[in-house]
This record gives structure tokens, C-alpha cells and sequence, in this order.
């Protein structure tokens, strides 16, 4: 009972958050590529001490693992550049409801890469996301963007759900290897990929700045993956999807206390319909008369 409530203590705290990161990233407006960078260099320094700790450099990855960790850093690493650069231009609101959209991107790929059954209520669950993304992206934009800036950014939400639905793809491929371990190789991996773009001619000069790299990468990054890594080890997966949808409503209320930030009419129904369908294939809810396991595919 004790590890339980720990785990669901550090889900929340985890969740809670990572549902601040957005507030953080416009409130200090720093340039993209140099938060980005120094997110995976301060991160990997916070996930190379605790997994020397855990013992996790002890043993050695095979080549072929290393590589699929690699590739699921490259998927992560632009997901952070598209979610990052859509709040400027969808707001934080917009850009968190859209990205919750990735879990039904999750079960498409597996259902195609892996050719895994996709129930007809999981695809009715999708169907309904779909229709609230298109009343979002049709929604006159809000908080002074025009409509193109606006339906770019919810285009870069689209696209960092998708490519974290790549990156949980490939962590569920490297099933046995410590997900601390994994996250560490993907830091490393962003180091490398945003090195070109960061402006590391000019480092920072005040401490204000270095403060806010450092907690982008020590808090939102290391102790984030370690307090979300470690209560999924502790909690069944309907709690841990119960809970991960503290990250949403923190980000809209947080957007919606410290911007004022006031979603239009279609927007809300949008973003209702995005995050109810997402709870719905969560909890694996069912519409009345509808089988919960009919299948629209199967294993070839």
C-alpha cells in the first residue's frame, strides 16, 4: 500500500510538473535551439549520477539496442522542438490539448508495424480525437495570432505527438533495458543533434539565464523521467493513466491563470473531445451496444 501511494505521489508531482513547462518556456523566452541544448546537457548530467548510482553503467548495451535508443532520442529531441515552438503559436492550451492526441498515435503504429488487433472502440475513440483536432485547427486563434501562425502550431503539436508516439514505439521495443538508461542515450543523443544549432559562441553571462538552463535540465528533464520512471515501476497501468492526465489540466489552467488565455467556443469542444476520447481508450471505456473488444484488425 505504501509503495503504491509513493508512486502515486511521484506521478503526480511528475505530471504536475511537466504541466508547468510551458508557462516556463514563454515566461523566459529563451532562443529554442540554446534551451534545448542545454536541456539535454544539464538532463544527462542529472541521469548520468543517478544511473551510476543505480548501477545501470555496469553492463553493457548490445549495438543494435543502442541504436533503436538513439533513433527513439532523435523522435524525442524534435518533439520537444515542435511542442516548445507551437505555444508561441497556438498557445499552451491549444498545443497540450492537440499533443494529447499522441496515445492514438501510439496504437496506430502498432497496430500497423506490429499488425497487434485495433478494437472498433479504440478506433471510434481515435475517430472522435480526429474530429476535435479538425475543431480546434478551424477555430478562430486566440491570444493575439493570426490564423495561419495559429494552424502552424497545431500543426507542430500534430507533429510532436507523432514523433513522441515514435519515441514510446521504440522504448517499447527495448523492453528489459532501465528507462533511466534509455533517456540518458536520448540527452546524449540531443546534445549531439543541437549542438549545430545552439549559439555556443556566445554562452550566457548572467546567472538569471545559466538558472534557467539549469532547472530545464536538472527539473523538468532529470527529476521528471526519474519520479515518472519510478512510479510506473510501482503502479498497474489504469492508475498511471489516470494520473498522467494531471499534466493537461495543469497546462490549460496554468495558461488560462497566468496568460488569460480564453478558448473559443470550438476550441473547447475541441479540446473536450481530444481529451475525453483519450480518457476514454485509457480506461477503455465503451458506447453502449458496442462490444469493447470488436475488432476492425487483426494479426495477419
Amino acid at each position: 500500500m505504501q509503495t503504491q501511494l509513493r508512486g502515486a505521489l511521484e506521478m503526480s508531482a511528475a505530471m504536475a510538473i511537466s504541466g508547468t513547462i510551458g508557462w516556463f518556456v514563454v515566461r523566459f523566452d529563451q532562443p529554442l535551439f540554446d534551451l534545448l541544448f542545454w536541456r539535454c546537457v544539464f538532463g544527462a548530467v542529472t541521469l548520468l549520477v543517478v544511473c551510476l548510482a543505480l548501477g545501470l553503467l555496469q553492463r553493457g548495451l548490445a549495438p543494435r539496442k543502442f541504436a533503436l535508443a538513439a533513433f527513439g532520442g532523435v523522435a524525442l529531441v524534435v518533439n520537444w522542438v515542435l511542442i516548445f515552438a507551437s505555444f508561441s503559436r497556438a498557445s499552451i492550451s491549444i498545443a497540450t490539448a492537440v499533443y494529447n492526441t499522441q496515445p492514438f498515435m501510439l496504437v496506430t503504429l502498432v497496430a500497423l508495424l506490429l499488425s497487434e488487433r485495433l478494437t472498433a472502440m479504440k478506433a471510434i475513440w481515435l475517430c472522435i480525437a480526429f474530429a476535435g483536432v479538425v475543431l480546434v485547427a478551424q477555430a478562430k486563434p486566440g491570444g493575439g495570432a493570426d490564423g495561419s501562425t495559429y494552424f502552424v502550431g497545431v500543426l507542430m503539436a500534430l507533429g510532436a505527438a507523432f514523433c513522441y508516439a515514435v519515441a514510446a514505439f521504440v522504448a517499447k521495443k527495448l523492453d528489459g533495458i532501465a528507462p533511466h538508461l534509455i533517456a540518458l542515450i536520448q540527452v546524449c543523443v540531443g546534445i549531439v543533434m543541437l549542438a549545430p544549432f545552439a549559439n555556443l559562441k556566445a554562452l550566457p553571462t548572467d546567472a538569471a539565464t545559466w538558472g534557467v538552463h539549469l532547472t530545464m535540465g536538472v527539473v523538468y528533464t532529470g527529476l521528471v523521467f526519474v519520479l515518472l520512471y519510478g512510479a510506473l515501476q510501482k503502479l498497474s497501468t489504469p492508475v498511471a493513466g489516470a494520473l498522467s492526465f494531471i499534466y493537461p489540466l495543469v497546462a490549460i489552467g496554468v495558461d488560462h491563470v497566468v496568460f488569460g488565455q480564453r478558448l473559443g467556443m470550438l476550441q473547447l469542444v475541441g479540446a473536450a473531445a481530444i481529451l475525453v476520447s483519450a480518457a476514454g481508450m485509457t480506461f477503455g471505456w465503451t458506447l453502449p451496444g458496442l462490444p469493447r473488444q470488436a475488432p476492425v484488425a487483426r494479426k495477419s
